[in-house]
């Protein structure tokens, strides 16, 4: 029989949030912070909203004394993520920090393949959110997990390439799952080694040219030239990632790309169907 814990609070419940409903299986409250709840919650009862802002002291009394705490936006300016640790007593709670994988300072390489980054490479300190994350970490023993490009139900790459978001390069990418990030913040918050970084994507870097060979022809943008000059992008390690899963007994849903994001075409186009239909 599981045994639930008492509260975990997901401070900035945005998109993931929506892909955690499975945590009143683990926590006997789950509560969501917003800073206008009664506008971005309304997708909650109203016992599980909670106005929350890190730049309006008056409401972190609203942050139980006892929870559990995912940290879902950035955790910056690194002034006001100190004062707020100290006032929940960060270090006595289980705290999981969702970062980016965009806080690694690759530097400049004209290798290609771009090398494998680990959780051992050199950060870019100058970004306000990282300086932020290393504190928690460091200092308050937080997990923080830096985190590929999410993608999911209305977060669609092929969506990103169409729309010009993103051109077809041999830029590298490493993508997850909302689903599967969803379950890794729980797996985190169960298993992750206080004061540890884990990098979490699916495992599998892939070119933008590579994901955009899933479109259409005539819906494919111009490709991007060499005289454009991309970046090589990351391939990032998540050796460390895998390893805590193993212990979890946690595998991903979605590892492979392609099939996801098919799988996520289908759905759009049988919702698309229904509506019609309706």
């Amino acid at each position: 029989m599981r045994i639930k814990r008492n509260t975990v609070v997901i401070l900035g419940s945005g998109y993931l949030a929506r892909f955690m409903l499975f945590l009143t299986d683990f926590y006997h409250n789950v509560l969501h912070t917003s800073r206008d709840p009664e506008h971005h919650l309304t997708w909650l009862p109203q016992t599980q909203r909670l106005r929350f802002d890190l730049n309006e002291t008056d409401t972190w009394s609203h942050i139980p004394a006892d929870a559990d705490l995912l940290w879902c936006f950035p955790a910056s300016p690194l002034p006001a993520v100190q004062h707020f640790a100290s006032h929940i007593n960060a270090p006595s709670r289980p705290l999981v920090v969702l970062g980016s994988t965009s806080a690694y300072d690759a530097g400049i390489t004209h290798d290609y393949p771009p090398p494998w980054i680990d959780e051992t490479a050199p950060l870019d300190l100058e970004k306000p959110r990282v300086q932020g994350e290393e504190f928690l970490r460091a200092e308050c023993g937080a997990i923080v997990l830096r985190v590929a490009g999410i993608y999911g139900p209305g977060r669609h790459p092929y969506e990103w390439i169409k729309n010009g978001r993103v051109g077809l390069s041999d830029k590298y990418v490493n993508l997850i799952h909302v689903e599967d990030l969803a379950a890794i913040c729980l797996a985190a918050l169960a298993h992750g080694v206080s004061g540890t970084v884990y990098n979490v994507s699916d495992g599998m870097p892939r070119t933008w040219r590579e994901i955009g060979r899933g479109l259409d022809g005539g819906q494919l943008p111009q490709p991007e030239t060499a005289e454009q000059k991309q970046p090589l992008g990351k391939r990032i390690n998540t050796t460390k990632l895998r390893a805590m899963l193993q212990k979890a007994r946690i595998s991903l849903r979605h590892p492979d790309l392609f099939r996801a994001l098919e799988d996520l075409q289908h759905t759009r186009a049988g919702t698309r169907v229904q509506r019609t239909e309706q």
